[in-house]
């Protein structure tokens, strides 16, 4: 089966990467388990667009993350171009994030819990790109936040950004004048899809339990940030 890759995540872990990819074929979304090491991805260049054949397997069928999948004989086959990803992203795309995962959301809910299990753990939002919004985490360094609503209208505030690219980008740049930089660059642009993620279930110091939102991929159209999408040699 082939993937082309739309997600790369960050955990605190540097060591290891959370890869996702759509099967185009299908829109069958697969998270290949257990997570790739940094350095293989670093060695191949796996990055957002790359094209990826492997033998993959159901490694879960518990709801929300489903996507997950043993694999076995992963190969690079190349990249997709700019035309091919866009339309991978536009065939997976759901018209909210209440439909995309299945479920009802109260106003300003960002987290679903445990006995409320969702669909699906990833999907994709085709996004205003004057609605959306990247800012510094202010309470816990080095982080960012995203804030942005749907085509619904529903607001969504503060969630956590774990793009890679995005990450490690602002890493080396660390300043509110590269975040204003970005989120001017995003809102020049045409079109804007992101890739909406649920963590595994965590129960934060309020008590609450369940799945909490993050956005694993940020894509403009017709241009996007090189830079971003690269690794740092």
């Amino acid at each position: 089966m082939k993937i082309i890759i739309t997600d790369l995540t960050r955990f605190s872990n540097e060591e290891i990467v959370c890869v996702a990819g759509i099967n185009p074929e299908t829109n069958r979304c697969i998270r290949p388990m257990p997570y790739l090491q940094t350095a293989t991805c670093q060695k191949y260049k796996i990055l957002p667009g790359a094209i990826i054949e492997g033998d993959f397997s159901p490694a879960s069928c518990t709801a929300p993350h489903i996507e997950d999948c043993n694999y076995q004989n992963l190969k690079l086959l190349g990249s997709c171009n700019s035309e091919q990803f866009k339309s991978i992203l536009v065939s997976s795309s759901a018209s909210s994030v209440e439909e995309g995962f299945g479920v009802s959301l109260a106003l300003g809910q960002k987290h679903i819990p445990d006995d409320n299990s969702p669909a699906k753990s990833i999907i994709t939002l085709q996004l205003l790109p004057q609605n959306f919004a990247i800012m510094i985490d202010k309470f816990q360094a080095g982080k960012l936040r995203v804030t942005f609503s749907d085509s619904k209208g529903k607001l969504f505030k503060f969630l956590s950004l774990t793009d890679l690219g995005f990450f490690e980008y602002y890493t080396r740049n660390m300043s509110e004048e590269i975040i204003a930089e970005l989120n001017d660059f995003i809102h020049s642009q045409q079109s804007l899809f992101i890739r909406l993620g649920l963590s595994r279930s965590h129960q934060a110091n309020d008590g609450r339990s369940g799945f909490w939102m993050q956005v694993n991929g940020i894509y403009t159209f017709p241009e996007f940030k090189r830079e971003i999408r690269c690794y740092n040699e």
